[in-house]
């Protein structure tokens, strides 16, 4: 394994900034240091007005494989968060057939031990018969992210919406469970409602259908659970202001039982935006009215929400009913009867994911630690996982390399997901990814790319 020295870079890392010189050895962190002069063999790199952060660690992808690969595979899309800045992930679910048994749980891990390229964690499923084998993982917790339950409607039964099953399932669970928090009899109303009112729904209906009042209470009751019986709850993707008053920053995230992820999306876009980019931007829960948006901003940056993820959801884009005019551009097509309830809900986002904040850093809005801690070091505490999410000697070198002087404008032709889309397409991001270690294998760098090594299985320390 080749070693190497990073020298005179900026490490950003729990809570501050220094300029240091980094030995990776053996794929770890051998010794963080103002001066290292190496007693073995190492290719050099420049850091000099670079910056280097632990890789961050999406703790929810969905890479649709098996049985949904014209959308997206394991390979693909870990490539696409490799050369974001993303060297980990835990990935959902519902792909098919659903994760309901730990044999087609397993099977996920062997697919990605042959093709990931960043390291890798996969959640076991759930639907209202499965409870038994579900917590099966209380005898795994060392090798499993944790059990996802979808409380709002998903794909290949897997909705959970039976109290007893719900019960049971956080009433004798000793991993994490995370959910998926929107009220499916109040979706149905809704959309029963306003489909009875308009007729023809469009994209702009979609957060009136999944509004806060559902995800509000169906959070609220994962709460109730959770506190019942002590259980360990994460809850992901919190898009609204109501449901905040749910959450806490009175303890230290390592004290806490409850958790909540915010996702890129719902910081950047608002429901102004369904007018420009239609049902590019339709996922779940839905992107909502902007007062929403600066409540996240605020719950993240007090500790309220724990930290930051991407959901990653690739669809095609005859999916999501949009297509490529003739200068190659996204082009939203009239809307008509029946094209908002087709189109699928999801968006592609983890290449960007770091992009993206690195941009509100630069607008003021969050320090470049705060993203760090978000999108590394809390998602490494929350999981408990095992050696890494820091720079730290002795870590896994999980590793990014950041010009924040540079730019990086997402385009047709340099994004690596599948479906070769973005909802950011055209969007100049104010800084670049120049290099992605994994494991301390140099897997990106300045555009050159080595795959003969793939990441590695997550481990937890619980």
């Amino acid at each position: 394994m080749q070693n190497y020295l990073i020298k005179n870079i900026m490490v950003v890392n729990e809570g501050g900034t220094a300029v240091k010189d980094v030995l990776i050895k053996n794929g770890r962190i051998e010794k963080i240091d103002r001066s290292i002069q190496p007693d073995i063999l190492v290719t050099e790199i420049n850091g000099e007005g670079l910056h280097l952060l632990p890789g961050a660690i999406d703790d929810q992808v969905h890479f649709r494989e098996p049985g949904l690969t014209h959308k997206a595979t394991i390979y693909t899309e870990s490539k696409a968060a490799v050369a974001g800045g993303v060297t980990s992930f835990m990935e959902m679910p519902n792909t098919m057939p659903p994760v309901f048994t730990h044999e087609l749980l397993e099977d996920k891990y062997t697919i990605a031990s042959n093709s990931a390229l960043a390291n890798y964690s996969f959640y076991m499923g759930t639907s209202n018969e499965n409870a038994g084998e579900a917590l099966k993982t209380n005898k795994r917790k060392n090798e499993i992210a944790g059990i996802k339950i979808f409380m709002g409607s998903s794909t290949g039964g897997l909705l959970v919406d039976n109290y007893l099953t719900l019960d049971k399932i956080f009433q004798e669970s000793e991993v994490l469970i995370a959910t998926h928090c929107e009220d499916e009899k109040i979706i149905k109303t809704n959309f029963e409602r306003i489909k009875k009112e308009k007729g023809v729904l469009e994209p702009s209906d979609h957060p009136l259908i999944r509004d806060e009042h559902g995800c509000f209470e169906s959070s609220l009751a994962a709460i109730q659970f959770a506190q019942k019986y002590n259980t360990r709850l994460h809850i992901l993707h919190i898009s609204t202001e109501k449901e905040l008053a749910l959450f806490s920053n009175m303890k230290p995230l390592g004290q806490k039982n409850i958790t909540a992820e915010v996702c890129v999306h719902h910081l950047h876009f608002t429901s102004n935006d369904y007018s420009r980019l239609g049902n590019l931007v339709k996922c779940n829960p839905a992107i909502k009215a902007p007062h929403n948006r600066e409540a996240l901003w605020q719950a993240l940056l007090d500790d309220r929400l724990d930290v930051i993820a991407t959901d990653h959801a690739p669809h095609t884009l005859e999916e999501k009913g949009v297509a490529r005019n003739a200068a190659g551009l996204l082009t939203l097509p009239a809307n008509t009867e029946g094209s908002y309830e087709r189109a699928h809900a999801g968006l592609p986002l983890v290449q960007h994911s770091l992009l993206l904040m690195l941009h509100y850093v630069k607008e003021g809005r969050i320090t470049i630690e705060k993203v760090v801690e978000k999108m590394s070091h809390a998602v490494a505490t929350c999981y408990q996982i095992a050696d890494r999410g820091y720079i730290r000697e002795g870590y896994k070198a999980d590793l990014v390399i950041v010009d924040m002087n540079a730019t990086t404008t997402a385009t047709k032709e340099n994004i690596l997901y599948k479906c070769g889309w973005s909802p950011l397409e055209q969007f100049t991001f104010p800084a670049a990814i120049t290099h992605t270690f994994v494991n301390g294998n140099l897997v990106y760098g300045n555009g050159h790319w080595n795959e003969s090594n793939k990441g590695e299985r997550l481990l937890f320390n619980r």
